[in-house]
C-alpha cells in the first residue's frame, strides 16, 4: 500500500495544480474584462456604425494584445519566466476578447444583434433568471426551463449580485464569459501540448469564435473549448486501443465527461456534436483495440470509458435539466414535439468547405486540412481533430437527409465548430510547416524571421477585420431601442421607448411583483426587459414543448371572434393554462391587434406572421381597464365574470 502512494499522489497533485490554474486563469480573465469594460464605459465614444474612431482604437488594442501574446510565446518557448509568461498570456488573450467585442460596442448598452430575433429570447431568459434563481421557463408560467439554463443562470446571479437588470448585464456578461472561456481553453491546451503551442492554438480558435460564434455567447463559450476537449477525449481512449492495458487516460475520461456535462448545461446542439464526435472516437478506438489484440474482448475497456464519460455528463447535465425531466416523468409529457429544428437556411443545405475560400480563414483551413491528412497516422492531435471534423461532416449529411422526413439537425450552426477545429489544426500546421521550411533551408535565421513575420501579420489582418465580419450585428446593437428607451446611435427611439410607461400601468393596475402576472403581447421584447410571464412565445421555435404553442395560438384566434366581454372572461376561466392578467395590444384601424407567428417549414423563411384583430367592444366592460400608451393599448382584467 505504501509503495503505491507516490504513484497515486502524482496524478492527484497534477489534478490539483491544473484546477488551481483554471481558477487563477478565470480570475485574471474576469478582472481584465471587468477593468476593460469599465474603462470603455467611462469615455463618450461615437457610435461604431457612424464613425471610424472606435475601429481605430480597437485595432490599436488588438495589436497590443497580439504583441503581448507573441512575447508570452517567445518566453514560453525559451523557458524563461514561465509562470509570468503564462499569466501574461491569460491577461493578453482575455484582453484581446475584451477589446475585440467591448470596444466596438462601447457606446451601446446592448450586445451584438441588439434585442432582435434570437437575441430577444436570450435576453428574456437572462432577465428571468436575474429576477429569480429558480429554473423556470423563460416565458411560460408554471413550467420548468426547457432550454439549458447554465450560462443564463450564472449571468442572472451575477446581474442580481450587481443589482443590474438582465438586459443591461447581457453585454458585459457575454464579453466577460467569453474572455474567461478563452483562457480556460488556453489552460486546457497547456495540459495537452507544449505551452507555446497552447497559446498559439488558443489564440487561433478564440479569434475564429469571436468572428463567427460570438453573437451566440452561451454557445461560443463551449465552441472555444471543443478542440482541446476532443484532443482530451482521444487521450482518454488511446490506452484502451492497446487492449486496455495501463491506468493512463482516466483523468482525460473524467475531464471529457465534465466537458460534455458542461455543454449539456449550456448549449444542447454543441452537446450533440461533441457527444457524437466522442462516440465516433470510441468506435475508432474499439476497432484499433480489436486489431491490436485480435480479440473482441479488447473492445470492453473502450466501452467502459465511454460509459464513464456519459455517466459523468448525465450527472452534470441534471443540474439544470432535472426540473424538466422530473416534470415529464411525473406525468406531464410534451403535447407536441416542438419546432426548434424546423429551420433550413442555404448554409444548412450544402457542405461547408472553408478550405477553398479565398480568404485568411480559408488559407488557415487549407493548412489545417493538409496537416490533418498528412499527420493522421503519426499525431494524436491530428487524429482527434480529424475525427472531430469527420463527425461534423457526418452531422451535416444526417441533417440534410432528415429534411426528407420534415426535420433537420440544425447543421448550419456547426460551421463555427468546423472552423474552430480547422483553425486549431491550421495553427499546428503553420508550426510544423515552418519547421520543415527552416530545416530545408539549413535553419537560416532570415527564413525563420520571415515565417514569424508572415504569421504575425496574418493574425493581425484577421483580428482587425473581426469588427467588419460582425458589422451587421454591431449595427443592430446601435439601432435597437434598449431597456432605457434609448437608441445608442442617438436616432429617435422605437416603440420600445414606451415600455417603461406600459410597465408602470401594469404594476399600478395589477399590483404585486412582475413575475406574479401573465401578459399576452406580440411585442415580446417587452418581456425581455421586464420579467412578466408571457402567455405566448415569440415563435414556436423558441417555445417550451410543454406549453402547447399551437393550442394557445388557436385559443387567441378564437377569443378575437367572441361577441361579449363575458364570453371572453368565461373562455379565460376555462383555459388549461394560466390566463392572461393583461394584454398589450397595438392600435389598429379596425380594433386592437396582435401580430402572431406560425411555423411554415420547409419554407425559408420558416415563420409566417399574421395579425389577429380584437374588436374594441370586447373590452367595453367595467371588469377591464383599458389604457392607451403611445402605440400600445394596455388591457388589464380587474374583475371576475358575473
Amino acid at each position: 500500500m505504501l509503495a503505491d502512494t507516490p504513484v497515486a499522489v502524482a496524478p492527484l497533485r497534477r489534478a490539483v495544480s491544473t484546477l488551481v490554474q483554471f481558477v487563477c486563469a478565470a480570475l485574471v480573465a474576469a478582472l481584465v474584462a471587468a477593468v476593460g469594460l469599465f474603462a470603455f464605459d467611462r469615455v463618450q465614444w461615437p457610435a461604431f456604425n457612424s464613425s471610424n474612431v472606435t475601429q481605430a482604437v480597437t485595432t490599436v488594442m488588438q495589436f497590443a494584445a497580439l504583441a503581448v501574446l507573441g512575447l508570452s510565446i517567445y518566453l514560453l518557448r525559451r523557458r524563461r519566466w514561465v509562470t509570468g509568461a503564462r499569466v501574461l498570456s491569460w491577461a493578453a488573450l482575455s484582453g484581446l476578447v475584451t477589446a475585440t467585442l467591448g470596444m466596438p460596442l462601447a457606446a451601446t448598452r446592448l450586445y451584438l444583434h441588439g434585442i432582435s430575433v434570437d437575441q430577444e429570447f436570450r435576453t428574456q431568459f437572462l432577465t428571468r433568471l436575474t429576477d429569480s434563481a429558480a429554473l423556470r421557463d423563460m416565458n411560460y408560467a408554471d413550467l420548468p426551463s426547457f432550454y439549458p439554463a447554465g450560462w443564463f443562470w450564472i449571468g442572472g446571479r451575477v446581474a442580481n449580485l450587481l443589482n443590474m437588470d438582465g438586459w443591461e448585464a447581457f453585454k458585459p456578461y457575454a464579453i466577460g464569459s467569453l474572455a474567461v472561456a478563452a483562457v480556460v481553453a488556453l489552460v486546457l491546451w497547456s495540459e495537452l501540448v507544449r505551452s507555446d503551442l497552447a497559446v498559439l492554438a488558443a489564440t487561433a480558435t478564440t479569434l475564429v469564435v469571436l468572428a463567427y460564434g460570438s453573437p451566440e455567447p452561451y454557445g461560443a463559450v463551449i465552441a472555444v473549448l471543443v478542440a482541446p476537449a476532443l484532443v482530451l477525449a482521444w487521450g482518454g481512449f488511446l490506452p484502451a486501443t492497446r487492449g486496455g492495458r495501463g491506468r493512463q487516460g482516466w483523468g482525460a475520461v473524467v475531464g471529457t465527461g465534465l466537458f460534455l456535462g458542461l455543454a449539456a448545461t449550456f448549449y444542447t446542439l454543441y452537446l450533440g456534436i461533441a457527444a457524437f464526435a466522442v462516440t465516433v472516437m470510441a468506435v475508432v478506438a474499439a476497432y484499433l483495440a480489436r486489431r491490436a489484440t485480435g480479440s473482441w474482448r479488447a473492445v470492453l475497456p473502450v466501452l467502459v470509458r465511454l460509459v464513464v464519460m456519459a455517466s459523468i455528463a448525465v450527472l452534470v447535465a441534471l443540474i439544470v435539466w432535472a426540473p424538466f425531466v422530473f416534470d415529464v416523468l411525473g406525468g406531464n409529457p410534451p403535447s407536441e414535439s416542438g419546432t426548434a429544428t424546423h429551420y433550413l437556411p442555404d448554409a444548412g443545405a450544402r457542405l461547408p468547405l472553408p478550405m477553398f475560400h479565398m480568404s485568411l480563414i480559408g488559407l488557415l483551413s487549407l493548412l489545417g486540412t493538409v496537416w490533418l491528412v498528412g499527420r493522421a497516422s503519426s499525431s494524436h492531435r491530428a487524429q482527434a481533430l480529424g475525427l472531430g471534423v469527420i463527425a461534423v461532416y457526418l452531422w451535416y449529411l444526417a441533417s440534410m437527409a432528415l429534411t426528407a422526413v420534415g426535420n433537420t439537425l440544425l447543421a448550419f450552426r456547426l460551421e463555427v465548430i468546423l472552423l474552430v477545429l480547422l483553425a486549431a489544426a491550421g495553427a499546428f500546421a503553420f508550426v510544423d510547416f515552418s519547421r520543415w521550411i527552416s530545416l530545408a533551408t539549413s535553419e537560416n535565421p532570415r527564413v525563420r524571421r520571415v515565417l514569424v513575420a508572415v504569421g504575425a501579420l496574418g493574425a493581425l489582418a484577421f483580428t482587425q477585420n473581426i469588427p467588419q465580419v460582425l458589422g451587421s450585428e454591431i449595427t443592430v446593437a446601435y439601432t435597437d431601442t434598449d431597456g432605457a428607451g434609448e437608441r445608442a446611435d442617438q436616432r429617435p427611439a422605437g416603440a420600445a421607448s414606451y415600455y417603461a410607461e406600459v410597465d408602470d400601468v401594469l404594476l399600478s393596475q395589477l399590483g404585486g411583483e412582475r413575475d406574479d402576472h401573465v401578459v399576452l403581447t406580440a411585442d415580446t421584447s417587452f418581456l425581455a426587459y421586464y420579467p412578466y410571464f408571457g402567455f405566448q412565445a415569440l415563435t414556436s421555435h423558441y417555445a417550451n414543448p410543454l406549453a402547447e404553442f399551437s393550442a394557445r395560438a388557436a385559443a387567441i384566434e378564437e377569443w378575437s371572434e367572441l361577441s361579449s366581454p363575458g364570453e371572453l372572461l368565461a373562455a379565460w376561466e376555462e383555459l388549461p393554462w394560466r390566463a392572461p392578467d393583461a394584454v398589450v395590444f397595438r392600435q389598429g384601424a379596425e380594433g386592437y391587434t396582435l401580430r402572431l407567428a406560425e411555423d411554415v417549414y420547409p419554407n425559408d423563411p420558416n415563420v409566417r406572421r399574421y395579425t389577429v384583430t380584437f374588436p374594441k367592444e370586447l373590452f367595453d366592460d367595467p371588469r377591464f381597464t383599458v389604457t392607451e400608451v403611445g402605440p400600445f393599448v394596455v388591457v388589464t382584467a380587474t374583475g371576475e365574470p358575473a
